[in-house]
């Protein structure tokens, strides 16, 4: 079959290697100049920042990948392990270090507050029982309801419905560890107390799988799926805008390009936001889906900000990967996730505690992204969704700067403020109009229990034949394991195109008369 596949993120990587490899003859359609989608690299003075996905774990998800063109991932990228995975500070300057082995795991909470030792145990055992529960169906279609509701008797015995705070409110006393112990949601756009704790499978991923680097940055994981793309057969256009799939009969029968070109297909894969594949590549006539995702409620935005500095901070507490929760949580919240209907943040001036901030520091593990003697950072401050017409001021992203860079210079990187010779910034605007995510929701859809699953946009469009979707707002979910999931399912589900008998077609997802789950 002729496949196109539009964007080129994890999700669209994923699923047009499977297909190449399966011997379909596919091209990957960028608008931009070079891949990645999110995990975009920016090269700026001899320093080399990833644009967005800095945590990978489940390094078998990428073996899999390689192994189709017998090949291995090794021999391509070397990923690094980290321990710490994360190093977590408190508003006294203490920190909480995450380590994979989980006797160690336990003595830093046991020293922490020993109290929780036992509730800690606890919490880790609920957790490894949700992933047990729920991991197969992260790597299922989800396109009918029967198939969730098969999910119910586990959601009620684990309690995995309930928040991932309220998880680890049962378990664990200190606050501190309440909230570095419940941050994970935060790393795909959801609210500690609204993402369901069937999402907490995602700790035991690092647990089982560990957190890696791949050395040169997460580009450099991009560039060589990329290249195993193309000796698999397939092609990768950059520079290549989509402005409209095309339709005939209610099957997409190709792309129209933003130049007036036509590219036809057999099927047609997208990695764009289901949101923007629906209401802007489809058009609103095609039913009932896009006016639900309009409605549907998006993840958080994110502030992004790229420092370059021209000396280093050996003696710095941060580690590779940092989690800053000094502030206050329900305020900083608040902020992030409360908003009016007419998508007004809450609160008032912006201050330094109403800030979540991850920092990255690459150069602990690899020195090679940044110039001899000099500091590459990367710092994600949690930031609210914006309106379709809206726009931030240059006050207000110069304010969260100067509230990051002072933080940084007061408690972590001294001097930094006089030291940095390159910066960059993304924020909301960058994820809405040119990642084209509705409201610049950095993670698409939040983690919601009713935007997960089946409720979640599916893999294969109910409203238009051999048309799929893959990528952070379909199912499982965002992350990068979900997304590459997200490619596995949709070309399993090319790859049964041919054999199944499809009844109608509806907004749950084309009924089928012999079902595939």
């Amino acid at each position: 079959m002729r496949a196109l596949v539009i964007g080129s993120g994890f999700g669209g990587l994923a699923a047009a290697i499977r297909l190449a490899a399966a011997g379909h003859e596919v091209t990957v359609l960028e608008k931009r100049e070079r891949i990645g989608g999110r995990a975009y690299l920016y090269e700026l003075d001899g320093f080399r920042f990833d644009g967005g996905p800095t945590v990978l774990t489940a390094p078998f998800m990428f073996e899999e990948l390689f192994a189709l063109a017998d090949e291995r991932l090794e021999d391509h990228v070397q990923l690094v392990p980290l321990d710490p995975f994360y190093r977590a500070f408190g508003s006294d300057g203490t920190h909480l270090d995450f380590h994979a082995d989980a006797a160690r795991m336990q003595a830093e909470v046991a020293q922490r507050s020993p109290s929780d030792e036992q509730g800690y145990a606890r919490l880790r055992g609920r957790v490894s029982r949700i992933f047990d529960a729920f991991y197969p169906y992260t790597e299922r279609p989800m396109m009918q309801l029967h198939v969730m509701m098969r999910m119910l008797p586990f959601l009620l015995r684990h309690r995995a419905a309930l928040g991932v705070q309220r998880l680890v409110d049962g378990c664990i006393r200190d606050p501190f560890l309440r909230r570095a112990l419940a941050f994970h949601p935060l790393l795909i756009g959801g609210h500690p107390s609204r993402t369901p704790a069937l999402y907490a499978l995602i700790v035991e991923f690092e647990r089982r799988w560990g957190v890696h680097y791949a050395i040169g940055g997460t580009a450099a994981l991009v560039d060589a799926l990329g290249a195993l793309l193309q000796r698999l057969g397939g092609r990768i256009e950059c520079g290549v805008a989509v402005d409209r799939i095309l339709v005939e009969s209610g099957r997409a029968v190709g792309v129209l390009l933003a130049d007036g070109s036509r590219r036809e297909a057999d099927v047609v894969v997208s990695n764009a936001d289901p949101g923007h594949t629906y209401d802007r590549l489809l058009g609103p006539d095609r039913g009932l889906t896009g006016r639900r995702l309009r409605a549907a409620r998006p993840s958080m935005s994110l502030h992004v900000l790229y420092f370059g500095a021209d000396r280093t901070w050996p003696d710095t507490p941060l580690a590779h990967h940092n989690l800053l929760l000094a502030g206050d949580s329900r305020r900083v919240l608040s902020r992030v996730f409360a908003r009016s209907r007419r998508g007004r943040a809450t609160g008032g001036p912006l201050t330094a505690d109403d800030l979540f901030l991850y920092v990255h520091l690459p150069t602990k593990t690899d020195p090679t992204v940044a110039p001899q003697g000099c500091e590459a950072m990367y710092v994600l401050v949690a930031a609210p969704p914006i309106e379709q017409n809206e726009a931030v001021s240059a006050a207000s992203a110069r304010r969260v700067r100067d509230l990051v860079v002072e933080v940084l210079d007061e408690r972590y990187l001294p001097g930094l403020s006089s030291h940095l010779v390159v910066e960059h910034a993304i924020g909301p605007e960058h994820f809405r109009d040119v990642l084209n995510t509705p409201h610049g929701a950095a993670f698409s859809l939040q983690p919601t229990l009713f935007q997960s699953g089946w409720f979640r946009p599916h893999n294969r469009s109910g409203r238009v034949a051999d048309l799929y979707l893959v990528g952070a707002g379909t199912h499982p979910g965002a992350g990068v394991p979900a997304v590459l999931a997200s490619g596995k399912i949709a070309a399993d589900l090319i790859a049964r195109r041919g054999s199944v008998r499809r009844g109608r077609i509806g907004d749950g997802g084309i009924r089928l008369t012999a079902g595939t789950g």
